[in-house]
C-alpha cells in the first residue's frame, strides 16, 4: 500500500471534485462548499488512509454524498450536466476534428441532443455514464465511487447508452 500525502494525492483532486459537486448541486457556491467539506472529511479520516484502496474513489464518494445532501435539501430533482463538462467534451470531439463546417455543425447538434437526453436519465445512470465516458473512470473505480458492483455499473451504463440511442434515433427519425 502506498503512503498517501494530502498535498500530493488529495489536493490535486479538487477540480474533479468541484465538477462532480457542481453537476449535482447546480450552484457554484454550494459546489465549493461541498469540495471544502470533502477535503475536511478526508483530512479528518487520515488515520484510515492505510486501509483505503483508492483515495480518489474515497474522496469522490464523500463529495458525491455531500453534494447529494445539499441538492436534496434544496429540493432539486433531476440535475443537468455542468457547462464546464459540456465544453470539455465538445472541444474534445468537435474542435479537434478534421471535418467540414457542415459536419462540425451536425456533430454539435447531435451532441446537444445527447446532452438533453442525458439530462433526463435517472441520476445513477447519468452519473455512471459521466464517470465512464467523460471522466474516463474504470468500472471498478465507478463502482467504488457510487457503491455499486462492477456488473451493476455495466448494466446502468448499458441502459443509459441504450436509452440515449433509442431517444436520439426517434427524434432524428420523426424530428420531435
Amino acid at each position: 500500500m502506498k503512503k498517501i500525502s494530502f498535498r500530493d494525492d488529495v489536493l490535486p483532486l479538487k477540480n474533479r471534485l468541484y465538477r462532480l459537486a457542481l453537476r449535482i448541486t447546480l450552484n457554484p457556491a454550494e459546489a465549493e462548499d461541498a469540495v471544502q467539506d470533502t477535503l475536511i472529511k478526508v483530512w479528518e479520516h487520515r488515520e484510515e488512509w492505510e486501509q483505503i484502496d483508492s483515495i480518489e474513489a474515497y474522496a469522490h464518494t464523500i463529495c458525491r454524498n455531500i453534494a447529494l445532501d445539499m441538492a436534496g435539501k434544496a429540493g432539486r430533482g433531476n440535475v443537468q450536466l455542468s457547462e464546464e463538462i459540456r465544453v470539455k467534451s465538445e472541444e474534445f470531439s468537435i474542435l479537434n476534428s478534421q471535418f467540414s463546417i457542415e459536419e462540425k455543425f451536425d456533430q454539435k447538434e447531435r451532441l446537444s441532443l445527447v446532452r438533453k437526453i442525458m439530462d433526463t436519465l435517472p441520476e445513477v445512470q447519468r452519473s455512471v455514464m459521466e464517470l465512464r465516458d467523460i471522466e474516463g473512470k474504470t468500472y471498478q473505480e465507478i463502482g467504488n465511487i457510487l457503491k455499486l458492483t462492477e456488473s451493476q455499473v455495466k448494466v446502468y451504463l448499458h441502459r443509459a447508452r441504450t436509452s440515449i440511442r433509442q431517444q436520439a434515433e426517434e427524434i432524428e427519425k420523426y424530428g420531435l
